[in-house]
């Protein structure tokens, strides 16, 4: 599904990458102008399971900045980001700058993952909304944190996010002159993309933001 990059074990490039470029462009007329522009940059997956959806949390409605300032914190705190250390940690995690509601969905999410009430060593080999409606009984964590998970971390090839607001102002911009959208448009859209209708939108987001994103 995904081969390492030279250097670092933990980043991964869908091997899907080449043949979904190829497929979109032949389809899609916005596509074939859109991935050129892009050429060389693609989707990077990084990250263990937990981590991931911990960083995804912290993050939740605050600056990136911010997010990395507290971040740091959680990591000084919890060096391995286990969810034992994190159980450890409790409401002390508090200390590091995360809201009470935050702290509280951090420590759901290791119990979740200590207790096994998440089976994320299955998830590669799960579909995807077997994943998601697992991922989205843990607080803090709704089906736009558990799609974006998907891409980033198990480089699912055909996520739709359509709660994206990046994914539906990139069709706005690039299919309808910047006219206003709704999930019905997008989805009609989308339709000519399946089945990787995960890279369609990250050319669209690139189409918004040059620099890739990686979660």
């Amino acid at each position: 599904m995904a081969k390492p990059t030279p250097g670092d074990a933990r980043v991964f490039i869908p091997e899907y990458w080449e043949d979904a470029k190829a497929e979109l462009m032949k389809r899609d007329r916005i596509m074939r102008r859109l991935i050129p522009q892009f050429d060389g940059l693609h989707l990077i997956g990084r990250g263990e399971p937990f981590t991931t959806l911990a960083r995804s949390v912290v993050g939740q409605q605050i600056s990136v900045k911010a997010a990395d300032t507290i971040w740091q914190r959680f990591t000084d705190l919890c060096p391995k980001c286990t969810p034992a250390q994190v159980l450890k940690a409790g409401e002390g995690l508090a200390g590091c700058g995360l809201s009470k509601r935050k702290t509280e969905y951090i420590l759901d999410l290791a119990r979740h993952f200590k207790e096994k009430k998440v089976h994320a060593d299955q998830w590669t080999e799960m579909e995807d909304e077997a994943v998601i409606a697992e991922l989205i009984q843990i607080r803090g964590i709704g089906r736009w944190t558990a799609e974006m998970f998907l891409i980033f971390n198990l480089l699912r090839p055909n996520i739709l996010p359509l709660d994206d607001l990046g994914l539906l102002k990139g069709i706005s911009v690039n299919y309808f002159s910047g006219e206003p959208v709704s999930r019905s448009d997008a989805r009609e859209v989308a339709a000519n993309w399946a089945p990787w209708c995960t890279v369609a939108t990250w050319y669209l987001w690139r189409s918004l933001a040059p620099v890739p994103v990686e979660y």
